[in-house]
């Protein structure tokens, strides 16, 4: 795998107010927050850009809303926050793309030379998958970090549920099989940036 020196990881949405299991229900993939600090740790020191996206719900019981500690970074992303010596964007969304945040990442992106992006975070089938194919779609080169995100069971229509195990696997083969991204492993990213 090949990373470029420009390559920027795009952290999306890895917020306190995802803990509370009791808004959310059951997730997969406990080793995600391993994983997305794993990919942090790799990425500052080589001096690659760093996004970090925050999610700023409008929906008034969201345990993401602004002014709750629920919106807070948790504590390892706010830590490594300005720890790199490579440019870092801090952006604001209320929607799933991190692409209709403010500031303005694409253009933010193009500015600093990014043609390749990494997306890590939460959730997997929604604001990381939809910045995932917008940014595909955008024409950059998307590594999708399946296991640096994770997802939460949910109920669709006509009572259908799926797994967040499930939920993920199906965004790894949209993601994948559409040419949105490619599905990748932190190991992966983080033996190709040492």
């Amino acid at each position: 795998m090949e990373i470029a020196e420009s390559a920027a990881l795009v952290v999306v949405d890895v917020q306190q107010g995802f803990e509370e299991e009791a808004y959310w229900g059951p997730r997969d993939n406990p080793e995600a927050d391993r994983n997305i600090a794993r990919l942090l740790d790799a990425w500052q020191p080589s001096g690659r850009p760093v996004v970090f996206v925050r999610h700023d719900s409008l929906t008034p019981d969201s345990p993401l809303r602004e002014g709750y500690p629920g919106n807070a970074f948790k504590g390892y992303v706010e830590e490594r926050r300005g720890r790199g010596p490579g440019p870092e964007l801090f952006l604001t969304k209320s929607v799933n793309s991190a692409f209709y945040g403010t500031p303005d990442l694409d253009a933010w992106l193009r500015e600093a030379g990014v043609r390749q992006i990494v997306v890590a975070g939460i959730q997997t089938n929604m604001c990381a998958e939809t910045t995932a194919r917008m940014g595909g779609n955008l024409g950059y080169e998307v590594l999708f970090a399946l296991d640096a995100t994770h997802t939460f069971d949910a109920v669709g229509p006509w009572g259908w549920r799926l797994s967040a195990r499930e939920l993920a696997r199906a965004t790894a083969v949209t993601l994948h099989g559409g040419g949105f991204a490619s599905v990748v492993r932190t190991e992966d990213l983080v033996a190709s940036v040492a």
